[in-house]
């Protein structure tokens, strides 16, 4: 019986690649390095801060790392005080509402970050749980955080659902046993599909998602 939905935060309650995407082609040049999308999606998108500057500018120290994390993420917020939740979210809240069901964030973004979306989004206090990448044992796409959610809930992977935009999130979610839905804001649906998500939508409106819901098969 389903009781929990677990969501991812960027690129899933919001669309906020494109402006992930700016700050690091800004923050990148500093280095010398012009990006495109390709790039972004496929070294970027999804994966942890050091993650990333390990692959990218592997010369850099832990020290240096942390503080281009630092100043790329304050970028970030600079160019975002204005976002709107992906379109059907604030049904999909009303409808886990309606049935009791709980509601948890598992993201691989900083503190900070995930502070600041969900206050500009005015969801401070729509989730029951925030589950940060720092606060499990490792982040995205292990499995950890989403097995984190699950023992703060007290329930089993066949209890919930997932919600995420990348490859490495739907890893993580799908490698904690849960079913997870795709959602193409960022990512090709194929991409997602061959990630192990159950199926792939655009957004929380699809037709094809509330069917399921409602009558999951």
């Amino acid at each position: 019986m389903l009781e929990a939905i677990l969501f991812d935060l960027d690129g899933t309650l919001v669309n906020t690649d494109p402006i992930h995407y700016k700050a690091w082609q800004e923050i990148l040049r500093n280095y010398g390095l012009e990006i495109d999308e390709t790039f972004y999606k496929t070294r970027i998108s999804g994966r942890l801060n050091p993650v990333i500057i390990q692959d990218i500018l592997p010369q850099l120290s832990i020290a240096e790392g942390e503080q281009l994390a630092e100043d790329k993420e304050a970028y970030f917020r600079e160019l975002a005080p204005e976002l709107k939740p992906l379109d059907g979210l604030l049904d999909m809240l009303a409808w886990t509402e309606e049935l009791k069901l709980q509601r948890a964030i598992v993201t691989n973004a900083p503190r900070k970050n995930a502070e600041f979306m969900l206050k500009v989004l005015g969801l401070t206090d729509a989730f029951a749980k925030v589950v940060l990448a720092e606060e499990a044992t490792a982040g995205k796409p292990d499995p950890a955080p989403y097995q984190l959610a699950l023992n703060h809930f007290g329930m089993s992977a066949e209890q919930a659902i997932a919600f995420e935009d990348s490859p490495s999130g739907i890893r993580s979610s799908v490698g904690a046993g849960i079913t997870t839905i795709g959602i193409a804001s960022t990512h090709d649906p194929k991409v997602l599909d061959a990630s192990g998500a159950l199926f792939t939508v655009a957004d929380f409106t699809s037709s094809q998602l509330w069917t399921w819901l409602v009558s999951p098969s």
